[in-house]
Order: C-alpha cells, then structure tokens, then sequence
C-alpha cells in the first residue's frame, strides 16, 4: 500500500492506495507546535480505526508548502511506519509534465500534483483550480507543459480579511443568499464573495483561453471547490482528491509500490 501525504497552510491531506485506487482518506490540522509522536499518534489512531495495519504501507511520498513541518512529519514516517522515508515531491522528481516556470524549484508541490492528475486523468489542455487556503490557477498544454498560473487569497482568507479590517461587518457562513442584490450585511458579504469569487473564476478562464487561442478543460479541487465550481459555467469536473491522485500517480512514475 502507498501513504500520500499532502502538507498544506491549513491541513495536511492524507490518503492510502491500494493497486492504484484511494480505498480512504482524511485530514489533520496542520500545526507548526505539534511534535512527530503527536502526528503519528494521530496516524495510527486512523489506520487503527480502518483496522489496517500500518505495517502494510510500503511507500510514503509527500507534497508540502511548509518546509518546516517537512522534517516533523518524514519523522513522524520513519517512527511509525517501520524506517520508511517519504519520498518528496520537487522539481527533480519524475511527473510526466514539463515545468516551464521561471525557476521550477519555486513552484509550490501541490500546484505540481495538481497538474499532473488533471493531465493525466482528463488530458489536455487544461486549467487546475485549487480552492484552498490560496486560490491558485495552473495551466498545462496539451503537450503537458506545465506552464505557470495565477496565485491569490482563498475565499476564506479574503472573508477573514475584511470582516477583521472593517469592525461593523460580521464574520459569515459561507452559504449563497438567495438574490445578487442583499438586502441586510450578513447576504451582502456572502453574495458579494461568493458570486465575485464565480465570476473570477470564469473571468480568468476566459483569459486564459484567449490568450492560449484553445479552449481548456478545467478542473476544480480544494476545500472549497463544491461551492463554487457548481456555480460556475467554466468547470468541467469537479475532482476533490485530485492533489492525492497526483501523489500516487507519482509514486507510480518513481517506481514506488501503491
């Protein structure tokens, strides 16, 4: 069995395959204060409460946007996945994708699982949408040129940013009000960031075709991907587990065992 594990700003995604297919998944918080044996307590309470046994991992690879957490969690694997070392995504590893960005090694590896899954699953051209703690946009070719994208604030963290700027506007849930036009602050901040947020979304994608002169496929992942990708006429699939599809498709291209 193959352990994937993709360490985001907010949660590290966690996901076991077997002969190539995710039999489960889950997330942790990601916490900069918490120590290998607290995240592999964490870990075996998973695998104990799917009755597997953690002796039956025989590959670990690993995306991560904070270097810092890196050495906790490989760790974390070596302790209590019997000495096994996680392989970590980076620009010298095999995906299949040729990285055009200015410097790959600054490429975050998530945007790079990303890639890899919606090429390889759904073909190309196409554009990734991640919803996550970051909005992020990738572009692959048909050729399967990874050629860059676009980065900005997550839905969330752009709510948190004007009601903790603005002292008379209230935190919200992230529910679409019935009408564009809100008749009381609560559905006036949710309209305004979720239906701004829908038309970005196909605002740029229209961008990108135009300027690409071919029309992509695109595919949402992320936190916050069902929301907004259902409202949206730009997306074509909605793929929530695309960033550990990417892992074991990886795995898979270094001759890893899943």
């Amino acid at each position: 069995m193959l352990l994937v594990l993709d360490i985001g700003n907010t949660n590290i995604k966690t996901g076991i395959f077997k002969d190539g297919k995710l039999i489960n998944s889950w997330r942790l918080t990601t916490d900069l204060r918490r120590t290998s044996d607290e995240y592999g307590v964490q870990m075996e309470s998973f695998f104990n409460h799917l009755q597997i046994d953690t002796r039956e991992i025989t590959s670990i690879v690993m995306s991560s946007v904070i270097p810092s957490v890196n050495y906790t969690i490989e760790h974390m694997c070596s302790l209590h996945f019997h000495g096994i070392i996680p392989a970590v995504v980076n620009s010298s590893i095999k995906t299949g994708l040729i990285n055009c960005y200015d410097n790959p090694d600054k490429m975050g590896s998530d945007r790079i699982c990303n890639s890899v899954a919606a090429y390889h699953i759904y073909g190309g051209p196409c554009i990734v949408i991640d919803f996550g703690t970051a909005t992020t946009f990738n572009v692959v070719t048909e050729k399967g040129e990874l050629l860059g994208g676009l980065i900005f604030p997550g839905m969330k963290v752009a709510a948190e940013a004007l009601t903790s700027s603005a002292a008379l506007l209230p935190k919200i849930e992230f529910v679409k009000p019935s009408h564009v036009i809100a008749s009381n602050t609560t559905d006036a901040i949710q309209s305004g960031i979720i239906n701004g947020y829908v038309g970005m979304i196909e605002h740029i994608v229209d961008l990108i075709n135009k300027e690409q002169g071919v029309k992509h496929i695109v595919v949402a992942t992320g936190g916050m991907s069902n929301m907004l990708a259902n409202e949206s006429r730009a997306v074509d699939f909605i793929a929530p587990t695309l960033t550990l599809q990417g892992l074991s498709i990886i795995a898979k291209m270094n001759g890893m065992q899943n």
